[in-house]
């Protein structure tokens, strides 16, 4: 069952990706990306309530305080990363925060020190993921204006030339591998399924705060039109993770399920063709390329 729990995975963080998007691209929206938080919180808070309640799953303030600094780092990085999807395609913002496995690697290293059974080949992945997105952002930043207008006009959405565009998936990169790497040592002393209603929890917490801000303090309206592609996005990815950790409680084929859940930014790209109508530069695909096949690298070595 693992390869169908790793596809599902792929399959809903993707639709997450491209939802996501449709609910936070309006830059008229200056909260749509909080929005999208309370949306995401509300999700996974009943999805706790589910586990806590029905399967079982036992929690405390001590596991929620314990997995705070986690949550936290994760949460920080989605509602980073949901704001800069205001700014830039999904095309490209997808595989540059999905590049957080090679900062996790790099830490890893940093940490730990090069193993001598360290492949060579992890090296070159988190060097060609490195070099991808950089060449990303040359690639934004040297685009003739007039081919970037021309070639979103099939989308109805025009980015201009910004650092900003870059920089935001590329802080939700850094903060989701820091949330990873301390992920990996916090699990060392807390059940999983506890410390995922934790993080589920907290960001219900977030997401009412969110809310309280929004449309209590700002006045926002929610408009259902708007809201319902936050709240698909939101299923997708509670979903995404409930399948993400079966698929890897399978120890045996982790190295299988990882990379194949860690590709889910190629399927992210090619919604983004295919719905909203998003169109790249060769440049920008072939430095897209780069990145995913380190990506599917680390993935396949699961540092």
């Amino acid at each position: 069952m693992w390869f169908t729990f790793a596809v599902i995975a792929l399959l809903c963080w993707s639709g997450s990706d491209l939802f996501s998007k449709i609910g936070c691209q309006e830059k008229s929206d200056q909260y749509s990306h909080l929005k999208m938080v309370t949306a995401v919180g509300v999700v996974m808070g009943l999805h706790a309530a589910y586990e806590i309640f029905f399967n079982g799953v036992e929690m405390s303030w001590t596991v929620i305080f314990t997995y705070l600094p986690v949550s936290m780092l994760y949460i920080l990085s989605m509602a980073i990363g949901y704001l800069g999807l205001r700014y830039i395609e999904l095309s490209i913002s997808s595989p540059i925060c999905n590049s957080s496995g090679a900062i996790v690697a790099v830490l890893t290293l940093i940490t730990a020190g090069i193993s001598e059974d360290l492949p060579p080949v992890a090296l070159v992945a988190v060097a060609l993921v490195c070099i991808g997105v950089i060449g990303l952002g040359i690639t934004e930043a040297n685009e003739d204006e007039e081919l970037r207008r021309a070639r979103q006009d099939a989308s109805n959405h025009h980015y201009t030339k910004s650092w900003i565009a870059i920089l935001i998936p590329v802080i939700y990169c850094l903060l989701d591998a820091l949330g990873t790497f301390a992920d990996s040592r916090v699990l060392e002393v807390l059940d999983e399924d506890s410390a995922n209603c934790a993080y589920e929890l907290t960001f219900l917490f977030v997401g009412v705060l969110c809310a309280i801000y929004v449309l209590g303090i700002k006045k926002q309206k929610l408009i259902a039109k708007q809201e319902a592609p936050k709240y698909t996005g939101a299923v997708f990815e509670t979903v995404g993770q409930f399948f993400y950790i079966y698929a890897l409680a399978d120890t045996e084929h982790v190295a299988f399920a990882a990379p194949i859940i860690s590709s889910y930014c190629v399927a992210s790209v090619l919604w983004s063709r295919i719905f909203l109508k998003e169109k790249l530069s060769v440049k920008h695909y072939l430095n897209i390329a780069v990145v995913v096949a380190g990506i599917v690298i680390l993935g396949i070595l699961d540092i």
